[in-house]
């Protein structure tokens, strides 16, 4: 039997919305995962991303919301769909996703490679 397993993370970033919408395709790039759905104006990304052993792809909804010029919330939910085989290899790798794509999004911003 399969069910999802969800993993969810807020948090506000000290850069402006513009900045942090531009930086999320190319987070996605460098993890090598694929952005399935993106609505610019409610600055809304939906992220697919890789699969590995005993672990199907997670789903990841970000969603941005400008707090004032210089800060944005992010609020990001991720979904992956677990069976009764694969929940043990699998807990806990939703939020290690998050995570990833959090440092990934850090990184980018600060000018790091």
């Amino acid at each position: 039997m399969a069910y999802l397993r969800e993993d969810n993370e807020t948090l506000e970033v000290s850069y402006p919305i513009d900045a942090v919408w531009e930086a999320i395709p190319k987070a996605a790039a460098k993890l090598e995962w694929t952005i399935e759905e993106t609505n610019q104006e409610a600055h809304y990304v939906k992220i697919k991303t890789k699969g590995a052993f005993l672990s199907y792809p997670s789903k990841l909804m970000v969603n941005l919301s400008k707090l004032d010029e210089k800060t944005t919330k992010m609020s990001i939910k991720g979904e992956t769909p677990v069976t009764t085989i694969t929940s043990v290899a699998d807990y806990g790798r939703t939020g290690e996703r998050i995570d990833a794509l959090i440092s990934t999004l850090s990184k980018l911003m600060a000018g790091k490679p």
